[in-house]
């Protein structure tokens, strides 16, 4: 099984225990990318509330997939995250 770290906690898990954020190649846009069919820059994070809201409260993607603004996704990530 793939392993990968989340950017949020720094714990290594298994890549289906979380979520992949990918910043398109050409187009530049955020999506969450459950398949990686989606070529660009990624970056994962677990799929518990308490990592993606420090993800998103101390800016931590900004950094990690080089983007200015987080919009996009957002959302999206706080409508998948799972109470634990």
């Amino acid at each position: 099984m793939k392993q990968r770290k989340c950017q949020s906690c720094k714990q290594t898990k298994n890549v289906d225990l979380m979520h992949k954020i990918t910043k398109e190649f050409k187009s530049k846009k955020l999506y969450l990318n459950p398949n990686s069919k989606i070529l660009g820059r990624s970056a994962y994070v677990c799929k518990a509330k308490e990592c993606i809201n420090k993800l998103l409260k101390k800016k931590i993607l900004y950094k990690a997939l080089k983007t200015d603004s987080l919009e996009q996704i957002e959302k999206e990530l706080l409508s998948v995250a799972v109470e634990s």
